[in-house]
């Protein structure tokens, strides 16, 4: 009788696989470790912001590895979805509402309105290409982060203020929410590590459902030839703006969740550093590897803290780690011969071919 084999998974399918796997594998781990107290005071404080950082290196991958396209403000947009939803969290504390509550109506306030504004800045700007692309989302980052330094926000017995004046009329009784260029103000932090699990795996749901989508395989046909695109009726513009608007929103998540961790959060906290470095995430992992930008995000959030005991040489050996680490991801040879390990130790051996029946005796 003849063997039947099952196929093999699609790369698509066992990224995501791995994706899912190492987040679900490192809460579980993470969680196991806090119950027996074996989590350092240093660890447990970047847990919430290694979550965030988790989000917006996926959030912006689904631009610059799968759409191909350079951005360079994406702290904005997680800016406009920290500080949205640092409002909409403080108006709803006002009300006696629930934290879960509190927090998740934030989380869809934020990634709302980061939507928006990506919708609304990605229509002029991907109608540019390449470095004047990056030139002018790093402009709309600058431009977002210095509004949220004039915004005044309050709210009182009389209702909900906004101004970009100082002086907007809040009530001695009142509480300010947004201070102008002091930032946010008295925020309740009651963002937590579960939460943060749960925002990256909605994060990774979305963008491993656009990968495996119709749509997906649309975004990445404009990447690879926008011509040969163009000339089989996709709309290229539609489609870059789809990837651009997601992006946003769920980096306007991520922002929440981070906004939401700090009693205090600065304006000055997503400025053009915070894009690069996000940025850095993405081409360390792997231009369109999510898994890649996941493990990048950890490691480079938790190495600066782990290279402490270095005092001051720990950045000079942060900088050598990154660079030895991109000779080696993206060194050919190098690569070849990890790929020749892994097929020699790590893989299964296929079993030896079922001899044909019927043949002579």
């Amino acid at each position: 009788m003849k063997k039947i084999t099952s196929k093999g998974l699609s790369p698509y399918r066992k990224n995501e696989i791995i994706s899912y796997g190492i987040a679900i594998l490192g809460f579980a781990v993470i969680s196991v470790l806090r119950s027996l107290g074996m989590v350092s005071s240093s660890l447990q404080g970047q847990l919430v912001p290694i979550c965030a950082y988790v989000i917006m290196a996926v959030s912006l991958n689904l631009v610059v590895g799968i759409s191909g396209e350079l951005s360079l403000g994406h702290a904005g947009f997680m800016s406009v979805g920290a500080y949205t939803g640092i409002v909409v969290s403080g108006i709803m504390g006002t009300m006696g509402a629930a934290d879960p509550v509190r927090f998740f109506a934030a989380v869809i306030a934020g990634a709302l309105a980061a939507g928006v504004a990506g919708f609304l800045i990605g229509i002029p700007v991907l109608r540019l290409r390449g470095d004047y692309l990056a030139i002018v989302t790093l402009a709309f980052g600058e431009i977002i982060k210095n509004i949220m330094n004039i915004v005044y926000a309050g709210i009182d017995e009389n209702g909900f203020h906004i101004s970009t004046k100082s002086d907007y009329g809040l009530s001695a009784e009142g509480r300010m929410l947004l201070n102008g260029p002091m930032g946010a103000t008295q925020v309740d932090r009651i963002s937590t590590f579960f939460y943060g699990f749960i925002l990256v795996m909605v994060t990774l749901f979305v963008v491993q459902n656009i990968l495996n989508s119709r749509q997906g395989r649309a975004i990445m046909a404009c990447r690879d030839n926008r011509i040969a695109s163009e000339s089989i009726g996709l709309n290229v513009m539609k489609n870059k703006l789809m990837a651009f608007t997601v992006s946003s929103a769920l980096a306007g998540m991520g922002g929440v969740l981070f906004g939401l961790n700090y009693s205090t959060l600065l304006p000055i906290k997503f400025n053009f550093n915070t894009s690069i470095l996000i940025l850095v995430f993405v081409v360390l992992g792997g231009l369109g590897n999510i898994w890649g930008s996941m493990i990048a995000a950890i490691v480079l959030t938790v190495l600066p803290e782990a290279l402490r005991q270095f005092a001051d040489y720990r950045m000079l050996v942060y900088a050598v780690v990154l660079i030895v680490v991109m000779i080696a991801t993206y060194n050919p040879a190098i690569r070849s011969r990890v790929s020749a390990f892994a097929e020699k130790y790590l893989r299964r051996k296929k079993p030896d071919a079922a001899p044909a029946e019927g043949g002579a005796d």
